[in-house]
């Protein structure tokens, strides 16, 4: 039985969203030098891949994004694999994150009260596959039946595994966006939806945040279940709330990175943060009306407990 995003956040409140994936990989020695990324280490090193969300978990997440963002099927089969097993490492991905999910809950989750984590399946955009920074560009110049079929049998997988949500995220262009949704709908599945900003009002395809939840209404799909910001500057991020608020009533889900620029080149961050704290933060998106709050890149378990500490403050002071 999947776990409902509506129930949790009822006992939640602010849903605390996991951090950086691939940061945390790096610290555990895992070399994403690579087009797969993360991928890399769910065909090679799994067992680090499962290492990261238990520490999320314990951290304080109330859910975990599986490691699948970049686990796509033309990029595994470009690196030898057949289409069966990029299909096969495609699921494990998910079963990787449940297998965690048991391993708390049994340790401490359950005991602690803590919330059931939710699953959500990473679904990155077209642009992670070509692994050259295209998710921060758009505008990929390929036909919208060609991102159909890129999209729907991992998508089809990755709910068919047990994800409780599809994470349709890092999204550059309001396009492909529609068309993931409308492959969720023909599933049956729930999901949010995860811009990537270039500022305080634009995806970074250019079309204005608030007129992409517009067009996202809830009575043309009906599975949304919340949308959102992520792997965008922080200081981007309390503005771009406002414009969601004016535009959906649905909860809304922020994970910045931690404030440094990516580097498609070298597939690295770089450049200084603004001094301004990853709590600090936390507590004005959690104020400007944000449903959930965590990171993406370059963010790890230190980020994860100042949210989880953000929550506290906010609801023992009121937003």
């Amino acid at each position: 039985m999947r776990v409902s995003l509506q129930e949790t956040l009822k006992k939640t409140g602010v849903l605390v969203i996991d951090g950086s994936m691939s940061t945390l990989l790096e610290q555990l020695g895992c070399d994403l030098r690579d087009s797969l990324w993360t991928a890399k280490a769910l065909a090679e090193q799994p067992e680090l891949v499962r290492e990261v969300h238990l520490r999320y978990f314990r951290a304080g997440a109330d859910c975990g994004i599986t490691c699948s963002y970049q686990a796509t099927i033309p990029g595994l089969m470009n690196k030898g694999c057949s289409c069966e097993e990029a299909e096969r490492m495609i699921v494990r991905s998910v079963e990787l994150m449940l297998e965690a999910r048991e391993t708390w809950w049994a340790d401490e989750g359950r005991a602690a009260g803590r919330a059931y984590p939710l699953c959500l399946a990473g679904v990155g955009p077209y642009g992670a596959y070509l692994a050259d920074g295209s998710e921060y560009r758009g505008n990929y110049g390929i036909s919208d039946q060609a991102l159909k079929e890129f999209h729907r049998r991992r998508m089809e997988l990755l709910w068919n595994a047990g994800a409780d949500l599809l994470l349709i995220e890092t999204q550059p262009s309001l396009k492909e966006a529609m068309i993931a949704a409308g492959i969720a709908e023909s599933l049956g599945a729930d999901y949010w939806i995860s811009f990537v900003c270039k500022d305080g009002r634009h995806i970074c395809e250019g079309d204005l945040l608030a007129d992409c939840a517009k067009a996202l209404a809830a009575e043309r799909y009906p599975h949304l279940r919340m949308i959102g910001v992520n792997c965008t500057a922080p200081q981007l991020v309390e503005r771009l709330i406002g414009e969601l608020k004016t535009a959906t009533g649905l909860p809304i889900a922020v994970y910045p990175n931690s404030g440094e620029v990516y580097d498609p080149v070298t597939k690295t961050w770089h450049g200084q943060r603004d001094g301004v704290t990853f709590g600090d933060y936390a507590r004005r998106y959690i104020r400007a009306g944000a449903s959930a709050v965590g990171g993406c890149c370059t963010t790890v378990e230190s980020h994860v407990r100042e949210v989880v500490k953000a929550r506290e403050i906010v609801a023992k002071l009121g937003r």
